[in-house]
């Protein structure tokens, strides 16, 4: 019934989605993956609006960015601001942010104070979020996030990272990567960033992918409510 669609630290095609979602009968859902500094990394976090106090909050986090943590032609978001801007926004947390590097790294068990605080901050407003796309270290987040969102009585939520609409289209996509990267396609040495798996599944190919943990795709619609 809806569809989310985020940008990297902006809201680019929010006009033309919205129209197009709209002039399909789906509910169309704003957000935008956001880099938000912890100490001296850079972690992405995927922020939802959820309302229209939401929607102006993380324009406002946004422009923050691009105003005042600009490097290297990067706007970063102080997670204080995030934090300051909470109103109306749902986070989810997956394996490229902090988190899934602590849970990745070498001493996982700072991984529930740091969600704790995550979990004070953004109350029935937080996710850790769950993929499967055949890249590396999906299932060792996906084992890890589930261990630890028990211990923290935190949901789960299943994305697949989408980036092209069918697998077809992956090498296409590749040969996007390598021009903005500058690599050339047969070059062995270049990052492998994507899989032909992040392409736009159905509901019953989400569900089958995430069949042993439910409630990972029940809370999509909970999300979309």
């Amino acid at each position: 019934p809806a569809l989310a669609l985020t940008d990297v630290c902006n809201l680019y095609g929010l006009v033309k989605f919205y129209k197009a979602a709209q002039g399909k009968g789906v509910k169309p859902i704003f957000g935008a993956d956001l880099w938000v500094a912890e100490g001296d990394e850079n972690y992405l976090v995927t922020v939802l609006a959820m309302n229209e106090k939401g929607y102006f909050n993380l324009i406002h986090v946004i422009s923050q960015g691009f105003i005042e943590g600009q490097q290297l032609g990067k706007p970063i978001i102080q997670r204080a601001w995030l934090e300051a801007a909470n109103e109306g926004l749902i986070v989810l947390l997956g394996k490229h942010s902090h988190i899934g590097a602590l849970l990745l790294g070498s001493d996982s068990s700072l991984a529930i104070p740091a969600l704790n605080h995550w979990l004070s901050v953004f109350p029935d407003r937080l996710y850790l979020e769950l993929q499967r796309t055949s890249r590396a270290d999906d299932e060792a987040f996906v084992h890890a996030a589930v261990d630890l969102a028990t211990r923290c009585d935190c949901p789960v939520v299943a994305t697949n990272d989408v980036r092209f609409l069918a697998p077809s289209e992956f090498e296409a996509h590749e040969v996007r990567v390598c021009i903005s990267q500058g690599y050339v396609l047969g070059d062995p040495k270049r990052p492998r960033d994507y899989s032909p798996e992040q392409y736009l599944k159905t509901p019953e190919q989400m569900q089958e992918l995430f069949s042993d943990i439910p409630e990972a795709i029940e809370n999509t619609i909970e999300i979309a409510k």
